[in-house]
Formats: structure tokens, C-alpha cells, sequence
């Protein structure tokens, strides 16, 4: 009987390492994320908000140029006021383009690129422009798109009208 309870105990001991061993491997990682949500602006949100800031622009008996963009810096308005020169339209592109990519207004921007010159640099890169006009759009603190005007007549009057644009009844706001 000796023999067999020291056989029997031979036979489980090599069962009890694997089940220490098991027991003392940490938890599996999580899997990998390879998708995350994104929040698109419609058509219907730009034209809205092209509307607010073209009607901010009347106000000070500006038209101006409007551009929006989504998320991925894709045009999806892009309006040119009566009477305002060509160059506008592709400088309201540019400082939509400018806000979502630094998100950060272009006067913010322009201005802090001007006083610091490690930043001085940022005008050399094709697409941004440094110039007032440009601000991000937000929604639940995301940075889902930006807005550019331009034509305003001043760099406070185009940083204003593009903060009009927000649509705060849609959770969509300027900072």
C-alpha cells in the first residue's frame, strides 16, 4: 500500500505544478483596440454654421469667405462672400484646415508662433496658415472639425465671426 499511495503521489505531482503554474500566470491582456467612434459633422451642421457666421460677418458690414471641415480635414462647405477676393476662399480652407490640425484658434496660434521661436517654423509647413480666422470646432470636448473665415477686414473681426459658428442646441462649440 506504501507503494501505491507513493505512486499515486508521484503521479499527481507533476498535476499539481501545471495547476501552480497556471494559477500563478497574471491575466491574459486585453485585446487590442483597432477602431474607436468617431463623431462626423453633417452637411446640414456646416451649411448652419456657415449661415451664423456669414450673419455674425453682416453684422460688421463684413462678407466674408467660409470654409468648414470635418475631422479628417476634408472640405465639406467652402462659400465665398459677394465681392470678396479670390485669395480668401483658399485662405478660409487653410485656417479651417490650421485650427483642426493644431487645435487651436489661428489668432491663438499666429500670435504665440510670432512671440516664440521654436514655434516661429509652423508657417513653413504646406497646409497651415497662420493667419486669425481658423477655430476648432468641439463636442464633448473632441475636436470634431474646424471652421476658417476670411475677408472679416481684421484678425479680431475673423477670429469673432468664426466663434459665432458654434450650435450649442447640438453640443457643437468654439473655444
Amino acid at each position: 500500500m506504501r507503494k501505491f499511495t507513493w505512486s499515486l503521489g508521484l503521479l499527481l505531482l507533476p498535476g499539481l505544478g501545471v495547476a501552480q503554474t497556471r494559477a500563478a500566470k497574471p491575466a491574459a491582456a486585453p485585446a487590442p483596440t483597432y477602431l474607436t467612434s468617431t463623431q462626423q459633422l453633417t452637411l446640414q451642421a456646416a451649411l448652419e454654421m456657415s449661415a451664423r457666421a456669414q450673419a455674425k460677418a453682416a453684422t460688421l458690414g463684413k462678407q466674408v469667405s467660409v470654409a468648414v471641415v470635418d475631422a479628417s480635414g476634408q472640405t465639406i462647405v467652402l462659400l465665398r462672400g459677394d465681392g470678396v477676393g479670390p485669395h480668401n476662399t483658399e485662405a478660409a480652407r487653410r485656417k479651417a484646415y490650421t485650427a483642426l490640425s493644431t487645435k487651436t484658434p489661428t489668432l491663438a496660434l499666429s500670435r504665440n508662433a510670432r512671440a516664440n521661436p521654436d514655434t516661429q517654423n509652423l508657417n513653413s509647413l504646406p497646409e497651415l496658415l497662420l493667419l486669425s480666422g481658423g477655430v476648432p470646432l468641439l463636442h464633448n470636448g473632441q475636436v470634431i472639425g474646424g471652421i476658417g473665415v476670411a475677408g472679416g477686414g481684421s484678425p479680431d473681426n475673423d477670429d469673432l465671426i468664426g466663434k459665432a459658428a458654434a450650435l450649442p442646441e447640438a453640443g457643437i462649440s468654439t473655444p
